[in-house]
């Protein structure tokens, strides 16, 4: 497994990005972050300068396990425990709620688990909403929740950035049970929000026509080529428009085509599933990165389509 996946387990089907190891069905968080070799501790020591000097107003955070130094940070930094970060989650189970996978990025810096919930229809698809849960011990963010929906159908990501609903929010940290259990619901009204969302966003972009010289103007502007440009860029510019058009004439979008609708899951098959144009070895990674963060060309073509989100 490359740098920046560290450990990884998903339950019986290999994710689109190919990493991780099978495992059994995980029913608790305890258990995911166990077969996702997460279950290990972090303390905090002094940070020292090369003199032998304690520096003042800062902690290293340090894994139990191996010593590893996953951050600096202030001293006032609280440590999010893996085990503390995920507990909540296992109030989720009391509904339809399973867990996917579980891993870490960046030698553990990052830790996630990703949550699968009750398939939605989403424009007379059927769309799996995911929730995943983020933490990090490395002092650049703490804990937070995305929603990443998937297309059944194609296994397209269609995780849009809606005005209407967040799909990215933070979680607060609490030991307290009735604080957590009101947090999970909580984050389940915001899941719910959030697809519900994203179902009266596709029935408009479904209902929205555009014609071959409309998405001939998108895909100008998705794919610019500037007057200067060299011809590799002209090259892998028009290569990207070409990928893109053979994903919008894929037989999955075919009821859909000549709508915003089509033009955004055209864009989300491109992202989500064609090839970089330079093969890096952290790929699979950094695409698994955007899937968590947004894609900028979804969320380009989604306001490329003018349809309100």
């Amino acid at each position: 497994m490359s740098a920046n996946v560290e450990t990884m387990m998903y339950v019986r089907e290999k994710p689109w990005h190919g990493l991780g190891t099978m495992v059994p069905e995980a029913p608790t968080s305890a258990d995911a972050l166990r077969f996702a070799g997460l279950d290990w501790s972090v303390r905090q020591e002094p940070v020292y300068n090369a003199r032998g000097g304690v520096i003042p107003g800062y902690k290293s955070n340090v894994r139990d396990t191996d010593g590893s130094v996953l951050g600096i940070v202030g001293d006032r930094y609280k440590v999010v425990q893996n085990i503390d970060a995920f507990n909540f989650t296992d109030d989720l189970i009391g509904g339809d709620v399973r867990y996917e996978t579980a891993g870490s990025l960046r030698d553990g810096k990052q830790i996630w688990l990703l949550a699968k919930m009750p398939a939605r229809r989403v424009a007379s698809d059927d769309v799996e909403p995911y929730l995943c849960f983020t933490n990090s011990h490395d002092g650049g963010g703490g804990l937070k929740v995305c929603m990443t929906p998937i297309r059944v159908v194609c296994n397209n990501t269609l995780n849009l950035a809606l005005g209407s609903a967040k799909r990215i929010w933070s979680m607060r940290h609490t030991e307290n049970i009735r604080e957590r259990m009101q947090e999970a619901r909580d984050c389940l009204a915001l899941a719910d929000e959030y697809m519900s969302g994203l179902a009266r966003y596709a029935d408009r972009a479904a209902n929205k026509t555009l014609y071959d010289r409309d998405v001939k103007a998108i895909l100008e502007e998705l794919f610019p080529i500037a007057e200067n440009a060299s011809e590799r860029e002209k090259a892998t510019a028009e290569k990207c428009r070409n990928e893109f058009m053979v994903c919008y004439y894929a037989p999955d979008i075919k009821r859909f085509r000549g709508t915003a609708w089509g033009v955004i899951n055209a864009a989300s098959d491109l992202a989500t599933h064609s090839m970089p144009h330079r093969n890096t070895k952290n790929y699979a990674e950094n695409n698994w990165s955007r899937v968590m963060d947004g894609h900028a060309i979804i969320d380009r073509a989604v306001r490329l389509c003018g349809v309100a989100a």
